[in-house]
């Protein structure tokens, strides 16, 4: 990463005026594009965010997987030994720290959660170091919370990191913080978590390695069920996928992993879905798991924490002309299309913008404060500069700091 990369408010991706402005959605695929290329960019991918899931090395009863860990270790030490970049996201604190507390189950308790992952996430550091070691790498714990990333500030911080931490030949092994998050700043599972990852390195591929070898059309253990090999779209995904798996560990599932899937592939990356110990075959470009295509179209990073890490603050609910324009032109929301403000929320924050229907159409981040609003709705510029001053002519929302939601 050069010093530029690290600033999400990096305005070099803006589209000029006339172009259509960011959308959360996957572009429709080419003809030329297909399983094989979608392949070949798993393979060639230089940054890579690998993530692995509590089932895949830990069991409520004996604890951490040692010898899956150093077969999973050994296919990352290769692939960066080849020169790639790998970035570990790395489940299993809760689940090591079970057995040392005499757990028979992942508690639901938060707390107890916490307790199990204080104790864990030193015996999986431990591991990870061990084995890294091995192979003449070092690591780095990397602990985040959704308020991490949900903060501009914080956001481009963790970016700095994992780019000195890269260039310095560190892996970065990153988990959620389990042992402070609560309900209300929790990511809910680490595919999530990975996929944000992606997104704010600008990951060339992200991998997602499960106890299942890929996507099925129904339950895998149903006689019927046959594992798909390409999505073209996430968003058209209708097999069963919202039934939790039976490892009593883990906190996620085969729906999580698609809702990964869907936000890594908006933001342009492709994704690999596998069972762990088919993580060599899959980075290698082989016919196992399941593989999801990129949309077409990198959200820069400033609109990729806009749409997917940053928490909204508030909404405007804007008229049917404001809405029309947003989401069919390059527009910037002016005062005169708002019509009504809800939250308390400051200059700079991060805020929705509802249409007449109730529907959220776009996020955007807010040129005044909730306070200033409600003096300026419904009034044009020329209104507002002659009669509160020049600096409320801007837009409350300029385009480039906007992206619409499908």
């Amino acid at each position: 990463m050069t010093s530029g990369e690290t600033d999400i408010h990096d305005r070099g991706t803006v589209q000029p005026d006339s172009a259509a402005r960011p959308r959360l959605t996957p572009a429709v695929r080419t003809a030329g594009d297909g399983e094989k290329a979608v392949r070949e960019l798993l393979n060639r991918a230089r940054r890579v965010v690998v993530k692995v899931g509590s089932s895949s090395l830990a069991s409520a009863k004996t604890g951490l997987d040692i010898t899956r860990l150093r077969r999973l270790v050994a296919v990352l030490a290769d692939r960066q030994a080849m020169g790639h970049e790998m970035i570990l996201v790395s489940s299993g604190a809760i689940a090591a720290g079970l057995e040392p507390l005499g757990f028979t189950h992942r508690p639901s308790d938060i707390a107890q959660q916490q307790a199990a992952a204080a104790v864990g996430q030193g015996v999986l550091m431990s591991a990870y170091t061990q084995e890294f070691a091995a192979h003449d790498l070092r690591i780095a714990q990397v602990l985040l919370t959704k308020q991490d990333l949900a903060r501009r500030k914080s956001y481009a911080n963790a970016l700095s990191t994992f780019g000195a931490l890269t260039r310095l030949g560190v892996i970065p092994v990153v988990n959620e913080n389990d042992t402070v998050a609560t309900r209300e700043i929790r990511m809910g599972d680490n595919d999530h978590l990975a996929a944000l990852v992606a997104e704010l390195v600008h990951a060339d591929a992200l991998i997602l390695l499960s106890d299942v070898d890929g996507l099925y059309t129904a339950r895998p253990d149903t006689p019927d069920a046959e594992r798909i090999g390409f999505v073209t779209d996430p968003r058209s995904v209708t097999a069963d996928v919202n039934r939790p798996g039976a490892s009593g560990v883990g906190s996620g599932g085969m729906a999580t992993k698609v809702d990964a899937a869907r936000l890594a592939t908006t933001a342009g990356i492709p994704v690999g879905l596998a069972r762990w110990d088919q993580a060599e075959s899959l980075l290698a470009g082989d016919h196992v798991g399941t593989v999801f295509a990129p949309g077409a179209r990198r959200l820069s990073r400033r609109h990729g924490w806009l749409a997917h890490a940053s928490s909204s603050q508030g909404q405007l609910h804007v008229d049917a002309g404001a809405a029309t324009a947003l989401t069919t032109t390059a527009a910037s929301l002016l005062a005169a299309g708002i019509r009504r403000v809800e939250g308390s929320f400051a200059a700079g924050d991060s805020v929705e913008i509802v249409a007449p229907d109730s529907t959220v159409i776009a996020r955007g981040v807010v040129s005044f404060d909730s306070s200033e609003l409600p003096a300026m709705l419904g009034r044009t510029s020329t209104d507002l500069g002659s009669n509160l001053g020049e600096r409320f002519t801007r837009p409350v929302v300029h385009r480039d700091d906007l992206v619409i939601v499908d």
